[in-house]
């Protein structure tokens, strides 16, 4: 049950707030990368440490996301809004007056607890405004787009801060940004707040948060450590293990964080296992790509800022494609379409040699695979809340934005390291643009999987379920 407690924000639509948080995490994802030689440069980090400039943030927005997710059911979309934004903020300041490498991880860590609450919380108040129809599918489609398109754009803005003003201001840029989404969230979201009684599934989310995080953690470490070694394997085999702990006590507790039953729903399984091969292949060929433009082409990072977005503007294209067809055509006919699409447009991309260029071998490519997706991307955050319940919708799309960050991480380090594994001692642009290649034939060979998976799916989405009353709790 939800009570409304601002009746003039009831009649406005939560779509442009909750875009605009989708956009500035999304953003965040990426900007950052391309300023990591100037970083190290500015703060002096060690050799094997500058990465977790990035694996920071990972680490702590993939390890709460289902925290999240509950924590969006449990007190509110907005309010879990707003806490997100105003945290993000802070943690974008601090990094970017940051002196010492401690500083900037610490901050980074924070943005990523920030963004863990920001992300289930706005699909989660998405999914309230919009519970079936075709609204539902623009709405999604909207969404996705901001939400894909964030990741490219992102780069540009990146290349451009970094060759144009100061490292630091990738993270200022945030301020500015969650600022401006305070104001949208508090004038246009609703404050839908569950009164439940009982206390939290604290020891369902303290599991749930450890074995994702060492999950991530293990991954992210087996780039420097290696896969075989004794500490990735007993870090992978612990995480795993503090997960199926969590399935355990989710199974015998009275109201936990996950209810098992709703993995049950064949749309949110099969959307998560879809996400996951998505994520994985998106998140590698971003990499490839600009590593490509950058140590093969020799183009700077605002040059291949700009050359990256051709591929936003298709993942708005096809996303915005995927709304107006939503409501017509299957969702499952519309995740194979784009998984296909952007399978085909990977497998161009992997022919790129040392003698390429931007318009020949780039441009192309680049549109076909990003139509494709974001009808993927578009399609999957509406199917991922199909059929469930206003009350789990949080837990939901946490779960769902969960396997996208998983499936990104270790996608990653395996592609990663198949492409090194071809380009081997040969470090030359030849050798380079082979591993890369071979790195993107196998982002391909994902979709192709996550295309096969969407055919499994149901035909038909299911309409909202309700919570079982084992697991409702009355409102006052």
């Amino acid at each position: 049950m939800y009570m409304y407690e601002n009746g003039s924000a009831r009649t406005r639509s939560p779509l442009r707030a909750t875009t605009a948080v989708g956009f500035v995490v999304a953003l965040d994802l990426s900007v950052v990368n391309v300023a990591l030689p100037q970083i190290d440069a500015a703060l002096g980090f060690a050799a094997l440490d500058l990465t977790w400039v990035i694996h920071a943030y990972a680490l702590t927005f993939g390890g709460l996301l289902l925290l999240g997710g509950g924590a969006a059911d449990r007190f509110g979309r907005r309010r879990l809004l707003l806490s997100g934004l105003l945290l993000f903020a802070v943690a974008s300041l601090l990094g970017g007056l940051a002196q010492e490498p401690s500083q900037l991880l610490i901050a980074r860590a924070a943005q990523g607890v920030g963004a863990a609450a920001l992300t289930p919380a706005s699909l989660a108040a998405l999914s309230d405004a919009f519970p079936s129809g075709a609204r539902r599918a623009r709405a999604f489609g909207i969404w996705g787009a901001m939400n894909g398109a964030g990741g490219a754009i992102g780069m540009v803005i990146g290349g451009l801060l970094v060759e144009y003003a100061d490292w630091r201001w990738v993270m200022l840029v945030n301020v500015p940004l969650c600022l401006i989404c305070l104001v949208m969230v508090r004038r246009d979201v609703a404050d839908t707040r569950p009164v439940r009684i009982g206390r939290p599934d604290v020891l369902g989310g303290l599991l749930a948060t450890l074995g994702a995080g060492v999950l991530v953690f293990g991954i992210v470490r087996a780039d420097q450590i290696g896969w075989a070694s004794i500490a990735t394997l007993l870090t992978l085999a612990g995480g795993v293990g503090l997960l199926a702990l969590f399935v355990a006590v989710e199974a015998r507790t009275a109201r936990p964080l996950l209810r098992l039953g709703l993995l049950r729903n064949r749309f949110v399984a099969g959307s998560n296992l879809f996400n996951l091969l998505v994520g994985a292949a998106l998140s590698s060929a971003f990499y490839f790509v600009s590593l490509y433009l950058q140590l093969v082409l020799g183009h700077g990072a605002a040059r291949t800022g700009w050359e990256i977005l051709p591929f936003a503007v298709g993942l708005i294209a096809g996303s915005v494609l995927a709304g107006r067809l939503g409501a017509r055509v299957p969702a499952r006919t519309l995740l194979m379409a784009g998984a296909l699409c952007a399978a085909a447009g990977f497998a161009w991309f992997s022919r790129i040699d040392a003698s390429g260029t931007f318009l020949a071998d780039v441009l192309g490519p680049s549109l076909v695979a990003s139509v494709g997706s974001g009808i993927c991307l578009a399609t999957i955050v509406r199917t991922a809340t199909a059929g469930v319940a206003t009350e789990e919708a949080g837990v939901a799309s946490g779960l769902l934005n969960s396997s996208r960050q998983l499936g990104a991480t270790l996608g990653l380090a395996a592609l990663g390291a198949a492409a090194a594994s071809r380009t081997g001692d040969q470090l030359d642009p030849a050798g380079l643009a082979a591993g890369y290649g071979w790195g993107l034939v196998l982002c391909a060979l994902l979709l192709a999987a996550a295309a096969v998976m969407a055919f499994v799916m149901p035909a038909a989405e299911p309409r909202p379920a309700a919570v079982p009353e084992a697991q409702q709790e009355p409102a006052t």
